[in-house]
């Protein structure tokens, strides 16, 4: 038995493997370096994507335009760069004092130019105005300017602050797209200065009451008010915004008056008058546009919304029978008639705009279309009603221009009807300002028609009519009474002359307000409307 105290034999000694060296470690690689560089390299190659796209996908931002230009537009050269914020305050005449009591919390006061507007609609924070394309109104107004597909919200320059309304009537007021389209459409600087003259003549010679004219204020200071419009002065304009705020309010403080429940928001002060409602839809077309313009501008004017509101549906309820309107806004077909039917068709376009609730709308606008048609003769002229011949004493439908524009207005100005009516104003249609053909009523809607249709329709036009009115106008902004060197012009029932005998009622301050107007409005066509045969090279779709 072994002795457990005995020594035990000694094992092999076994000798460790040998470690490899540690490499050596760079205070790059201590400081994560290895993630560091691919890190880079990912945001390199980021960066560089991001610099392909800036630079293939956005443009070079234009310079800011002047959308309110002093004396046409509202901010002069400063535009929205106006950096001390100028706050006007309105102190209503006697006659607006119910307009702003009523619902008012405080005195009105005029947006100054210079304030900001970025916030004034929700779709505003769109970059560049991404509503371009034709905004509410649709039909975008050609290639592109600046961020954007169409030069309506986006382009300009005047993409925030007139970015909820319609196309048509914001393009207006872009001072740079207005004289880019005034001289592509025919126009001449000179044209610019007359409508500024003309504008300017308008404020000198306004009412207190913010009306304009005598006798039949509610129709002319819905016309003045249109030549504002126009050239988009507004209640936020520098030079004329005072002016149009008071006219505003005088038609509100007319369509709110409680003296005849059935006569609530009708725009005259003689309803018993049987032209009264010529006033009234001439006044209703101005107010519309005026709230279209005063809800993205922030403005708020009591009552004008619920005025414009009550005055279309007024219109809408009150038509003729046969689809026209007529005088005393009669409803059996007693005489309705196409003069009537043109002006409530405007109105009833510019209310559409608005964006407010008008029970029957579509359906009163078709009628009176039919109607309109029913006027035409085969040769393309549109009678004063659905007889064929012309009125007694003229040789010429003087009023294919209003009925053609109202087609074209409401979506038929690619109608056979509508075809017919502009080849036979290109055929037969005259205007010589001091002679008989002198027919301002007539050639104010054949100017729009003639420029909705562009193309060589607008060019032999535009040629006939331009340096008439430019060089008929008077030093001092209106213009000459015309047809001064015949006893009578071939126009029916022409107000706007001096010395007029067919209406007592109607003075020569009268007639002085209504051609400066016409002839105003006649010389914005320029850029009022969009051309849509390529008459200018921009291509839309009119609006009001």
């Amino acid at each position: 038995m072994d002795d457990p105290q005995s020594p035990q034999p000694h094992e092999p000694h076994r000798v460790a493997p040998e470690m490899p060296k540690p490499k050596k470690i760079g205070m790059w690689q201590k400081m994560g370096g290895n993630s560091l560089t691919f890190a880079i390299v990912l945001h390199a190659v980021f960066l560089l994507i991001g610099a392909f796209w800036v630079i293939q996908v956005i443009k070079e931002p234009e310079k800011k335009v002047d959308f309110l230009p002093g004396g046409g537009g509202g901010g002069g050269e400063r535009g929205v760069q106006v950096q001390q914020k100028r706050q006007k305050q309105i102190t209503p005449s006697t006659n607006v004092k119910r307009v702003f009591a009523e619902g008012a919390q405080s005195s009105f006061s005029i947006p100054d130019p210079g304030d900001s507007f970025g916030e004034m609609s929700s779709l505003s924070s769109l970059a560049g105005g991404g509503m371009s394309g034709g905004g509410l109104a649709g039909g975008g107004g050609g290639p592109g300017r600046g961020m954007g597909s169409g030069m309506g919200l986006g382009g300009g320059g005047a993409g925030k602050l007139f970015g909820l309304i319609p196309e048509t009537m914001r393009k207006r007021c872009s001072k740079e797209d207005r004289l880019q389209r005034l001289r592509e459409n025919g126009g001449t600087p000179a044209c610019e200065t007359a409508v500024l003259q003309g504008l300017r003549w308008l404020k000198q010679n306004q009412n207190p009451d913010g009306s304009w004219g005598i006798n039949k204020r509610p129709g002319l200071t819905g016309l003045a008010l249109l030549a504002y419009f126009g050239h988009c002065e507004t209640p936020a304009s520098e030079e004329f915004g005072d002016s149009c705020t008071k006219a505003i309010a005088y038609l509100v403080n007319l369509g709110m008056k409680e003296d005849d429940e059935k006569t609530k928001f009708t725009l005259t002060e003689q309803a018993a008058e049987k032209t009264w409602p010529y006033e009234n839809a001439i006044a209703t077309y101005a107010l519309a546009e005026a709230l279209t313009f005063c809800k993205e501008l922030k403005i708020n004017i009591p009552n004008l919304e619920e005025v414009v509101l009550g005055a279309g549906q007024f219109i809408i309820d009150n038509q003729d029978v046969s689809g026209g309107w007529d005088y005393y806004y009669r409803t059996n077909d007693t005489s309705p008639d196409v003069s009537h039917t043109g002006w409530h068709l405007q109105a009833l376009k510019a209310c559409g705009h608005t964006k407010l609730n008008f029970s029957g709308i579509q359906k009163a606008v078709d009628r009176a279309l039919a109607f309109i048609q029913d006027c035409q003769d085969s040769q393309g002229g549109i009678g004063y009603t659905k007889r064929t011949k012309p009125i007694t004493g003229l040789d010429y439908y003087s009023l294919t221009g209003k009925g053609l524009l109202c087609l074209q207005m409401w979506g038929r100005g690619d109608s056979a009807n509508a075809k017919r009516a502009l080849d036979y104003i290109l055929a037969n249609s005259k205007f010589d300002y001091e002679e008989a053909d002198s027919d301002l009523y007539c050639h104010y809607y054949e100017s729009q028609a003639m420029m909705w249709a562009g193309g060589q329709y607008w060019k032999q036009y535009n040629e006939m009519i331009r340096d008439e009115l430019l060089q008929n106008q008077n030093p001092d902004g209106s213009w000459k009474s015309p047809g001064a060197n015949v006893p009578k012009i071939n126009a029916v029932l022409a107000h706007y002359r001096d010395t007029f005998k067919g209406d007592l009622s109607f003075t020569n301050k009268d007639s002085a307000v209504l051609r400066t107007s016409l002839c105003t409005l006649m010389l914005e066509v320029y850029y009022r409307f969009l051309s849509t045969g390529g008459g200018g090279g921009i291509r839309g779709r009119p609006g009001i």
